[in-house]
């Protein structure tokens, strides 16, 4: 079994790759500097219309630039979690160092919500350092690098990933083209949903993190769905200002450049 497992991992690194989207056609709007302005936030926002491909950027330098995924990377765990069983289903719960004696555990749907990582601290000591190895290289996920202990790697600036690369790996999960079986991607798109209502579907997941310069790093990552159209989304902002709210700021920017594009009234 184990053996069939890894077989079918090395046809999968040979076939599919998350590369990131092309950026060389894309549309710069530098209009969008207003809204980094508003919260006094550096950083840059990418956005993929899947039904033409045209890809909107502001600040390209550094939306080609890989920073640490933080809790983005959520989305590659649960993947990997559901697809190998050590997550059977959204139901399934894991009692977490942090958990008390009159705790019965958390599920990967709060778990994935949560800011707070225990969850997900005891779901990559249950993978193991060598099966995460082997789907971050079969996904080509950013610089590859899980170096340091197993329940960190994702936030100590050692594994990078660029706004770019987030953007090609949200559409191919959203497509089911990444290597994981076709429910597995279903349930992590199940995760990713936030708002659902008769206008608009919103589907993301953020993120929160120092860089090696101790400049917060906020992420949001996710797609936009209106009259059966998905736009794909990715917002990077840092900030050097210890007083900045950024868990709050990286949402409400990334609300405000959508609703600047007309979102969220059903009309896309």
């Amino acid at each position: 079994m184990i053996k069939f497992f890894y077989r079918g991992l090395k046809i999968s690194m040979l076939i599919f790759f998350i590369n990131s989207c092309s950026v060389n056609k894309a549309s710069i709007d530098n209009n969008l500097k207003t809204y980094f302005d508003k919260y006094n936030v550096d950083g840059c926002f990418t956005m993929l219309n899947n039904a033409d491909g045209e890809i909107t950027v502001y600040n390209m330098s550094l939306d080609t630039t890989r920073f640490t995924p933080a809790a983005t990377f959520k989305i590659i765990s649960s993947l990997i979690a559901l697809q190998t069983g050590v997550v059977t289903d959204e139901k399934m719960l894991i009692k977490t160092t942090n958990s008390d004696s009159n705790n019965v555990g958390v599920n990967i749907t709060d778990g994935f919500k949560i800011d707070g990582t225990p969850f997900f601290h005891e779901v990559a000591r249950r993978i193991g350092k060598k099966t995460m190895q082997v789907w971050i290289d079969s996904l080509s996920y950013g610089n590859k690098r899980i170096d340091g202990p197993i329940d960190s790697f994702w936030f100590n600036n050692k594994l990078k990933v660029s706004p770019d690369e987030q953007l090609g790996l949200l559409k191919r999960l959203y497509f089911d083209l990444l290597p994981f079986r076709k429910s597995v991607q279903e349930s992590v798109r199940r995760l990713m949903v936030e708002e659902d209502n008769s206008a608009y579907k919103l589907s993301y997941k953020t993120g929160f993190a120092l860089n090696e310069s101790k400049e917060k790093i906020g992420w949001v990552v996710g797609w936009v769905e209106e009259n059966r159209h998905v736009y794909f989304f990715t917002t990077l902002i840092k900030s050097n200002n210890p007083d900045d709210d950024i868990k709050k700021i990286r949402l409400n920017l990334t609300k405000d450049i959508l609703k600047h594009y007309g979102f969220f009234e059903g009309k896309k």
